[in-house]
């Protein structure tokens, strides 16, 4: 069993708390896998906005975590506590994967876990933590940021894109779904998307494009193209895009393109489906085009990404449990699809 531990101090913000409990404390119904075991860490109790909160163990505990998660840091031109700081490195040096959420990122750009990398965070902080941590390379567009043992998110609902991706590596899209419908929440979003847009999102039944989308859905065995899809939008293609763009931070091809890999990776975990039948199911036309795309896009080949979660819920069926030990780091497994 995994075991996630949140890092918690005074002046941590209570909605990035709440939302990594959500994720990774709750049991989904109906879950195969051993879920995680998961730990609250920190120097005693301690307060977050109007909320007092008791640790598990203290900082120390870290060191011993698979996944250390490090919430959002309330005022970021104060330094964060060296004792959190050095327990998030000491982790980070033992092997443990470090996420941030929201402002967490200068808690891990304190801990030098960010020199050299990508990061990102809020969009309203992006340029305090370049300023502050030049040696950071910090991209102020994205949701989140997957460089393996290190990531990043940027605010409140990206935390929680952060969250669902780490389940959909560990175990999987179909159980990052199961949680996601848990949640309410979209079951996926890009990394690579947009953190705003310049025309407010929509509510998701009053939008051009809310009849397309199960449309589509339910069409991804068809090979569709933006001119279908413009068609059945009574749109031209232009419009089309603009409106995707709006709604979706992408265009219409690579948000079909992520709908295609989403459903593949859910049959290939769920089913015994051949990649021919797959590559069919999903509008890929081939076994060739599926394989090539999906290499391209999460990282593996669907033989090996089939094996490795297939390898979770038969356990000793190879005799290996864990993604990372069959493939090596987690980082250069499966990665989020590109905008």
């Amino acid at each position: 069993m995994s075991t996630v531990a949140l890092a918690v101090t005074d002046g941590m913000l209570h909605f990035e708390l709440s939302l990594a409990y959500e994720v990774f404390g709750t049991h989904p119904t109906g879950a195969a896998d051993p879920w995680y075991s998961f730990v609250v860490c920190g120097p005693g109790a301690v307060r977050a906005g109007r909320f007092l909160l008791e640790p598990d163990h203290g900082l120390d505990r870290l060191r011993r975590a698979d996944t250390v998660i490090v919430p959002g840091w309330a005022d970021v031109d104060v330094d964060p506590p060296a004792d959190l700081v050095d327990a998030v490195r000491a982790a980070h040096e033992a092997g443990a994967r470090v996420a941030s959420l929201c402002t967490g990122a200068f808690v891990l750009a304190a801990a030098g876990l960010l020199d050299g990398k990508r990061a990102t965070t809020h969009w309203a902080h992006t340029r305090d933590l370049a300023t502050r941590f030049p040696q950071v390379e910090v991209d102020p567009d994205v949701l989140y940021v997957d460089n393996g043992s290190v990531l990043t998110s940027a605010g409140k609902a990206a935390a929680m894109d952060l969250c669902l991706h780490l389940v959909r590596l560990d175990h999987g899209s179909s159980m990052a779904n199961t949680v996601a419908r848990r949640l309410v929440v979209p079951p996926h979003r890009d990394g690579g998307q947009a953190q705003f847009v310049t025309t407010p999102v929509p509510a998701p039944d009053n939008h051009p494009l809310a009849e397309l989308f199960p449309w589509v859905m339910e069409r991804l065995d068809h090979p569709l193209t933006v001119e279908d899809l413009a068609r059945q939008a009574r749109m031209s293609s232009r419009n089309l895009g603009r409106h995707f763009r709006s709604v979706t931070g992408t265009t219409p091809l690579q948000w079909l393109l992520t709908q295609r890999i989403r459903h593949a990776q859910e049959l290939l975990e769920t089913t015994d489906d051949s990649i021919d039948a797959i590559a069919a199911a999903t509008g890929m036309g081939t076994a060739t085009t599926l394989r090539r795309h999906f290499n391209r896009t999460v990282g593996v080949p669907p033989d090996t990404y089939r094996r490795t979660f297939r390898s979770r819920t038969r356990p000793g069926q190879d005799g290996l449990s864990r993604p990372e030990e069959r493939m090596g780091d987690r980082g250069d497994v499966f990665r989020p699809v590109p905008a």
